[in-house]
């Protein structure tokens, strides 16, 4: 799996830097609803090979499309919550 993802112009999870903006491709392993702070949140592990990063979309219930299994494209800058890497609301895109 992980030469798939592994491609100029995109970084792996485990090597992507930390508040910096990156372009990460992945599969969904898990979603959840899970609500932070009173707010709805839908969050979703994307594996690619090399590592795991939450993906977390604040003020959503539920996405088409998102589900486990589905690989998509991500955008956005990773930070640190609790110790593990997360990336909010990020811009993404399913791929076939």
């Amino acid at each position: 799996m992980r030469k798939t993802y592994c491609e100029p112009g995109h970084d792996t999870i485990a090597a992507a830097p930390d508040r910096e903006r990156v372009v990460l491709r992945g599969t969904l392993r898990t979603v959840t609803l899970r609500p932070r702070g009173g707010v709805p949140a839908l969050e979703a592990e994307l594996f690619d090979g090399s590592g795991v990063i939450t993906i977390v979309w604040l003020g959503r219930r539920r996405i088409v499309g998102i589900s486990p299994g589905v690989s998509m494209q991500v955008q956005g800058r990773i930070g640190c919550h609790d110790g593990v890497r997360v990336m909010y609301n990020p811009r993404y895109e399913l791929i076939p």
